[in-house]
């Protein structure tokens, strides 16, 4: 049972600033409504996003669009505010008018192609990234976020070329996002059955961010594929560590440890997997695992037979 980890594609902010110069607006004396500008409300729109203030900054770049009705940053930044909120179908028209006013809007596109991916419209994110790919070629964004899509589609071939041609530009990328991607990298080896690529591109992720559990769950899946069960519970245990209530983490390490013989420590892990699934509401998990405490208690008898008649 691994249920591993993908990130899903790449959202850094890149708050599309038009001609306007970004400038503190706290503390600012109270501005006269009736000598407002489009600018004035859309530096308020971006000072909001920078804040984390998504539905506030909606409600700027509304105000400046009823003002200048073809303000395209005004579109895209929206859209990118409605990304934050999840607000795909919204995302997505915004983006798509922002790239009628302007067609070679890279940000709109890649932002689209990120609405769509988390809508499940996997063709249409790819289209929209190979479109910033055919404006940008050096745009690593769109080949990760093509490669995810990729990846849920089940090419994980192409998906891996992807992910490779990210990297090729690995020095425009920061430390915590090259981790994801080498990452996804790894998942795509692993659904390759490339093990051993994808334990390398494991190592290389954990290099880069050493504290995300969930790539060291994935190099422990992984280790567990190749049979090497001590390192899949060295894995699963940093995981653990790192976050103590992952039920799957227990579930992974208690059959890691069934493999290598050691029962009791299996059963005791598997039944904290129990306790974790079922106060997190995870149902199918829960009962999957029940299983699983049966199917070893059933094998302890056996293998105890073997050991007495040797």
């Amino acid at each position: 049972m691994h249920r591993c980890y993908r990130f899903i594609g790449t959202l850094i902010i890149a708050v599309i600033l038009s001609c306007c110069v970004m400038a503190p607006i706290a503390n600012a004396a109270p501005i006269d409504t009736k000598q407002i500008t489009v600018s004035d409300v859309f530096k308020l729109g971006v000072e909001k996003m920078w804040q984390g203030d998504y539905q506030g900054a909606i409600a700027e770049f509304t105000q400046a669009i009823q003002i200048k009705g073809n303000f395209a940053s005004a579109y895209s930044n929206r859209c990118l505010a409605y990304l934050q909120l999840q607000d795909y179908q919204n995302a997505v028209s915004d983006c798509t008018q922002a790239i009628k006013i302007s067609p070679d809007n890279t940000e709109a596109y890649l932002n689209r192609g990120l609405a769509y991916s988390r809508q499940g419209n996997y063709q249409a994110a790819i289209a929209d990234n190979n479109q910033v790919i055919a404006i940008h070629p050096q745009e690593f964004r769109a080949y990760y976020n093509r490669g995810v899509a990729n990846a849920y589609l089940g090419n994980h071939q192409q998906a891996t070329k992807d992910y490779n041609l990210a990297l090729s530009y690995n020095q425009q990328i920061p430390n915590n996002l090259l981790a994801d991607i080498h990452n996804d990298r790894g998942l795509a080896y692993l659904e390759l059955a490339e093990l051993e690529t994808a334990i390398l591109a494991f190592n290389q992720a954990i290099t880069l961010d050493g504290s995300n559990y969930r790539i060291y769950f994935n190099r422990g899946c992984a280790h567990a594929q190749t049979g090497n069960y001590w390192d899949a519970v060295n894995d699963f245990s940093q995981v653990v560590q790192l976050n103590p209530q992952n039920g799957d983490a227990y579930l992974n390490r208690g059959i890691a440890y069934h493999n290598l013989g050691y029962e009791q420590t299996a059963i005791s892990d598997l039944h904290q997997a129990v306790a974790y699934f079922e106060l997190q509401g995870e149902k199918i998990a829960y009962e999957k695992t029940l299983n699983v405490i049966k199917s070893v208690q059933q094998q302890i008898p056996d293998k105890i037979a073997i050991a007495m008649a040797l």
